[in-house]
Order: structure tokens, then C-alpha cells, then sequence
């Protein structure tokens, strides 16, 4: 007997596990309060998260001279540093064994274990919209780029974004935007977390998602003291943080994470084509959050 060829698109496991879960999703069992719930949060989570990347994306095209922080120096220095430390310091925390646990129970009632990944996006969304948004501007600009500067600028700037859009998505879309919570509670099934990501932009370094976003950070067209604050702040996260999210990869995956580390540099891809062992790159069920953060 014949095995009917794969389908190109529906064998990449990045977009089977997406259209699995929206499947599922589209036919929830009967229940009215776990629907509404799961409705509710996920409109929730959805609207912060593109209110944040929104904030974060307007903020940074203009150095963060413009937002609604409005406090006197040197409060506002105070205030700004708190910003950007609050969102490291609570994002890493939460990501650790305590920290799973709060998650868990950070909803009231049954349910959640489930909404974990829900319930930590919404909180990372909070936490980037109050830096971008309550940010307090120093009214000082070093420098801004005009004429073909500006557009070379905004262009390398675009595309970062869509770099960081592209490492997301190959780390596991549901996971990164917080879907995977709410529409398995939707669905009433268990939460199935994507493999260890070793496609796409993972065949080229292990840490694509925070070189994507310290690039975000240097390809701005206007230049301010509040600017390079946030910059070398978050790029030196963007350097510490994966570490620690190395040493979780280390104890699930074991060999498979090894081998892999092995044939793949950290931060900055070699020259030549990658290659990947092939049971490296094998699809298994196992799963972490923190495997896309």
C-alpha cells in the first residue's frame, strides 16, 4: 500500500500544531462559563499583546521621545529605571519552577494549569506597555536620520521587526502570542507545547528571537539618551536571559539539546549552509514554556 505523500505546508510541524489547535478550537465542546472564559482572555490577551508591540514599535521609531510619562526630574529617572527593569526581573522569574507555579494559579478555579502560557503573555504585555507607554521622555535628541538616511534607517528597522515576526514563529506561534492557553481551554484539551525549535532561523543560531530584538533596538532612526538606556539594557538581557534558558533546554531535552548545541553557534550563524542531524530535527511532544521566550 501506497503512504500518500506529505502535504509541504501542513508536514512543517510550526504550522501543523497551529492548525491542529484552531481546529480543535472551532469545535469546542459544550460549556458556557469555560467558553466565555477562554473568549474573554483570549480577546484579552490578543489586544494587550498588539497594544504593547504597537507601543514598543511607535516608541522606538522615535528614539522614546514621545509617551505619557509626565514626571518631574529627576522622579522621572527613577521611574524609568523601575520600567525597564521591572520587565526582565519578573519575565525571567516567571519562567522559572516558582514561577510556573504562579502562573498556575494566577486563575482562579480548575482551569489554571492551562491558561498558563495565556496568562503569561498577558503579563509580559502589561509590562512592555507600561515601559513604552508610561515611559518619561528627557526631551533631549542626539541625532535624527533625514533624506535617504531616514529610509535606509526605517528599513533596516522594518526588517527586524519582521526578523523577530520570523523567530517567533518558528519558535512556536501559539506559544509566543499567548494562543495556546486560551484555545485549549476553548477546545477542552490538554496544552500541547512545541518541540525544541530547531527550523527555520533555529538552523542558523539557537537564539534568533533575542538577536532579532537587540536589533530592533540599534536600528532606530532617532537617537536620545532615553534610547540608548533602553538599548544597552535590553541587549544585555538579550545576551544573560538565554543562558538561563539554555540550562532549562539542557535538563529536558538532554542529548538532543547537546547535539544540537553542538552544530549550531549561539548568537551569530557561521558561514555555509547549516546542517542539522536529522533526529535533532525530529518532532516530539514534549514541551516548555519558556522554549519560545
Amino acid at each position: 500500500m501506497q503512504v500518500p505523500p506529505k502535504h509541504p505546508i501542513l508536514g512543517d510541524p510550526r504550522i501543523a500544531g497551529l492548525v491542529a489547535l484552531t481546529a480543535a478550537a472551532l469545535k469546542p465542546p459544550r460549556g458556557r462559563t469555560r467558553i466565555a472564559a477562554a473568549l474573554l482572555l483570549g480577546f484579552m490577551c490578543h489586544s494587550l499583546f498588539a497594544a504593547a508591540v504597537l507601543a514598543m514599535i511607535a516608541a522606538m521609531f522615535v528614539g522614546m521621545s514621545r509617551s505619557f510619562g509626565t514626571l518631574a526630574w529627576p522622579w522621572a529617572a527613577i521611574a524609568n529605571a523601575f520600567l525597564i527593569l521591572q520587565f526582565p526581573l519578573i519575565h525571567s522569574l516567571l519562567l522559572t519552577r516558582r514561577g510556573e507555579h504562579t502562573l498556575a494559579r494566577a486563575v482562579p478555579g480548575p482551569h489554571g494549569t492551562t491558561l498558563a502560557t495565556t496568562t503569561y503573555a498577558i503579563v509580559a504585555s502589561v509590562q512592555l506597555l507600561a515601559l513604552f507607554a508610561l515611559w518619561t521622555p528627557s526631551g533631549i535628541v542626539w541625532w535624527r536620520a533625514e533624506g535617504v538616511a531616514f529610509w535606509v534607517v526605517s528599513a533596516a528597522y522594518a526588517a527586524s521587526w519582521l526578523l523577530l515576526l520570523k523567530a517567533s514563529f518558528d519558535a512556536g506561534a501559539e506559544v509566543q502570542t499567548g494562543a495556546l492557553g486560551w484555545m485549549s481551554l476553548l477546545a477542552r484539551i490538554r496544552p500541547v507545547f512545541p518541540d525544541m525549535p530547531t527550523r527555520g532561523l533555529f538552523r542558523l543560531i539557537r537564539q534568533p528571537i533575542y538577536v532579532a530584538f537587540a536589533l530592533t533596538l540599534w536600528t532606530v532612526p532617532v537617537w536620545t539618551p532615553d534610547q540608548l538606556a533602553v538599548a544597552i539594557s535590553f541587549t544585555l538581557y538579550c545576551l544573560l536571559a538565554p543562558r538561563l534558558k539554555e540550562k532549562r533546554f539542557a535538563k529536558r531535552y538532554r542529548d538532543r539539546f547537546r547535539h544540537y548545541r553542538e552544530q549550531v553557534p549561539y548568537a551569530l550563524p557561521r558561514l555555509g549552509p547549516a546542517k542539522i542531524r536529522p533526529h535533532i530535527d525530529a518532532t516530539k511532544s514534549h514541551g516548555d514554556r519558556g522554549a519560545a521566550s
